[in-house]
């Protein structure tokens, strides 16, 4: 049963630039409510918390507050200018309304801050994305506020704080209202759903979980609208076209209604063709069926291990999920698989023919000084070359739902799911048999994430990623990398839910890998053998050796065939080639094969030691 009204936000309307952004907007929140509130971007989501937060007005309509409700706000970026520390920063009222001028006792800012895992001491300078997302929040939950107000509140948060934060959310006993693009966390956490749509705002009064199935009866119905109203304007129009005069009072009304008509299904088609990214990999050439292998790889900072005798490898076509807390050394583990960073033991092989396409986490592919247009085109001109072909700059940014007016823009100028998007352009436009993609969800939207999700799902290359959006993880990893504890990594196949029901999920991150010592005193169990035979180890050297001559043959052999002239000149030599080249790719995928054979049964051997 529903608890009391908290708010009630009545007939809202606001238009921007005479074209609304929402009328009509209506719904309540209630105590014990915690509500999803989703919509495209720029919809007017933020706006309209924004609204309740008492920092912008409507056009019309009112927001009504139940007597003395305090309101709490915590919004996608914060300023932190003028406060010294991060206690002053908390102590001060996060909105505007006269019931939550208050300023917040330092003792329970001091509590949230130490909560959140920050130090309350701390000056607001240099704080990474994680760290300002936590002090809003930490803002916000000390504020002892009837009704909170959280504007993507995962942003930039692992899956440790995410899972925390969702505990925090469903103990919480007043009403929240959220804005997020993290699927999974609004479907543990929302009890209804608000869908700001086509300017209208619907009401489900049941949780995100619900959403999808919910979504498309209402896109049917109105897509039957639609036919009805088009059946309407056929038969209103045949009518137009027979020459019945307009003249007639009573024909002048069913004119008028013509037009009101027609003036409908423009706007119901313009509100429609919403915008979504037109994301495509351009794939280059291909890469060995070994694309990356890992052996008993270490690495410490200080006594600490960070990754402890740790091995992988990544085979063509796999898309790896690495998951972890902040900290715990998801971004050192990629850098050294990529060879960008040396392990303190153990080695890194890179597999032959590989084209890679990096993401970091900084987006440090795009230059902040830079243009849109010179991001996107950095050797000059008004074209970039994708997928092979030319293409004007303007209309691949439009792929990514940048307009014409944004290209002279300077990157520094973007907010971070522009940026975001700006720097998937960058490298999505480059061949590459192998994407390795740093927090690629951070600050993208539902539609957005959709897009990437689903050409990352239609990628025949390789796919590394690293992410704390479980629902993302879920739609793309074939196998997941994860810490558990002092410096051990494991590996399980399939998403995020495979290994969260293997490991134990957030808990995984904050203990020692699960193995129950032998009793004291117990004798030791026999050791069993562990070593290739002579004749497997001398065939692994044989093809280590093979390998690297079939693939430089290959490599001759194509450059062979590429001449302009080859075939005019020797129609024979030609085929003879092509025939070695055949005989050749061939001879190298079986001696590849064979090589893994031996070493998943060396593997097998060392596990039983």
């Amino acid at each position: 049963m529903a608890g009391p009204a908290l708010a009630h936000v009545k007939a809202l309307r606001l238009s921007l630039g005479g074209a609304p952004l929402f009328d009509g907007a209506e719904f309540v929140l209630h105590k014990g409510e915690r509500s999803a509130f989703v919509g495209a971007n720029g919809a007017g989501k933020s706006t309209l918390m924004r609204m309740m937060a008492g920092l912008a007005e409507p056009d019309g309509g009112e927001i009504v507050f139940a007597s003395g409700a305090r309101v709490a706000w915590a919004p996608q970026e914060d300023g932190f200018e003028g406060f010294a520390t991060l206690r002053d920063y908390v102590c001060a009222p996060s909105a505007k309304l006269s019931a939550s001028r208050e300023p917040v006792p330092a003792y329970a800012a001091e509590a949230a801050l130490e909560t959140f895992g920050l130090d309350p001491d701390r000056t607001p300078a240099g704080l990474s994305g994680g760290q300002t997302r936590r002090a809003t929040l930490a803002r916000a939950f000390a504020a002892d506020a009837d009704i909170l107000l959280l504007d993507e509140p995962t942003n930039h948060l692992d899956i440790t704080a995410i899972e925390d934060l969702e505990r925090r959310l469903n103990a919480f006993r007043g009403a929240a209202l959220i804005i997020s693009h993290d699927r999974r966390f609004l479907e543990r956490i929302s009890t209804s759903t608000l869908w700001l749509r086509q300017r209208r705002l619907l009401k489900l009064d049941r949780g995100f979980a619900h959403f999808d199935a919910w979504a498309e009866s209402v896109e049917q119905e109105d897509a039957r609208a639609f036919a009805r109203l088009e059946t309407q304007l056929k038969a209103e129009e045949h009518w137009l076209q027979r020459g019945v005069t307009a003249r007639r009072s009573r024909n002048e009304g069913r004119r008028r209604k013509l037009l009101a008509m027609r003036a409908e299904r423009r706007e119901r088609q313009a509100l429609s063709a919403q915008q979504t990214a037109a994301l495509q990999a351009e794939r280059g050439g291909e890469s060995g069926r070994l694309v990356i292998e890992a052996k008993n790889i270490s690495k410490s900072y200080g006594a600490a291990p960070l990754i402890a005798n740790f091995s992988l490898r990544v085979m063509r076509g796999d898309r790896l999920g690495v998951v972890g807390a902040n900290g715990s050394g998801k971004t050192t583990l990629l850098e050294i698989l990529l060879q960008r960073r040396a392990p303190d033991q153990g080695e890194v092989r890179i597999g032959d023919g590989l084209e890679i396409a990096y993401v970091d986490q900084s987006r440090a592919i795009i230059d902040g000084a830079a243009t849109l247009w010179q991001a996107l085109a950095p050797q000059g001109g008004d074209q970039v070359i994708v997928r092979g072909r030319p293409r004007h700059v303007a209309a691949y940014a439009k792929d990514f739902l940048f307009g014409p007016e944004q290209l002279r823009q300077p990157v520094s100028a973007l907010s971070g799911g522009e940026r975001n998007r700006l720097a998937l352009a960058v490298a999505l436009a480059k061949p590459a048999n192998l994407l390795v993609l740093d927090e690629p969800t951070n600050d993208l939207d539902m539609d957005t994430l959709d897009a990437l999700e689903d050409m990352l799902a239609a990628y025949d290359g390789t796919v590394i990623l690293v992410s704390h959006d479980r629902a993302f993880l879920d739609g793309v990893a074939t196998q997941i990398v994860g810490p558990v504890g002092a410096g051990k990594w494991v590996e399980t196949p399939g998403g995020w839910s495979d290994f969260e029901r293997e490991y134990g999920g957030v808990s995984a991150f904050r203990r020692e890998a699960r193995q129950k010592p032998a009793p004291a005193g117990a004798p030791a169990a026999p050791k069993k053998q562990s070593k290739l035979s002579y004749k497997d180890e001398r065939r692994s050297a044989e093809l280590d050796t093979l390998m690297p001559k079939l693939a430089q043959e290959i490599a001759e052999l194509e450059h062979k065939l590429a001449a302009p002239d080859a075939f005019a000149r020797d129609a024979a030599a030609f085929e003879k080639i092509a025939r070695r080249l055949e005989a050749a790719r061939a001879e190298h995928a079986a001696a590849e094969s064979e090589w893994l054979e031996i070493e998943l049964k060396r593997e097998a051997l060392a596990a039983e030691e």
